[in-house]
């Protein structure tokens, strides 16, 4: 094995064990050009293509199994108390109206100030709606 192969091994080993270490999906992707970088210098490639082959595995790698893991690691994501709100239904307890910065809605026993998701709609009092994302300290609402 001669000096490049090494050199790729041992990037490829710490890059591994920093990923074991973090567990955050950051160097994992560059493990994987660091492998093929090793097979190629293994081949007997020149530096060159080791090095294109492991910017160019690296960067597939990240940008095409990245968010495929992410998904796939956050599907247990338990969801924060402000979050679990996104799609709920709530009740207008205070007329909503976006120009003159009022709104007040009720969910899950609380109270929340809200706004409408259209800049200029007017939300009456004991309306049902539903919450479409929160901004702040606010309930971004829509009429259901």
């Amino acid at each position: 094995m001669d000096m490049q192969a090494v050199v790729w091994l041992g990037l490829l080993v710490i890059l591994l064990a920093a990923e074991a270490v973090t567990l955050g999906l950051t160097t994992i992707w560059f493990a994987g050009g660091a492998l093929a970088a090793f097979v190629f210098s293994l081949a007997g490639a020149d530096l060159l293509v080791q090095i294109i082959a492991f910017c160019a595995v690296s960067v597939v790698l990240l940008i095409f199994t990245r968010p495929v893991a992410v998904r796939w690691l956050n599907r247990d994501r338990v969801k924060t108390n402000a979050e679990s709100l996104i799609g709920a239904s709530a009740v207008v307890t205070e007329t909503i109206d976006n120009l003159a910065g009022s709104g007040q809605v009720q969910v899950r026993g609380q109270f929340w100030s809200a706004r409408a998701e259209e800049e200029s709609a007017v939300i009456e009092k004991d309306r049902v709606v539903r919450i479409q994302k929160i901004s702040g300290v606010k309930l971004i609402v829509r009429e259901e």
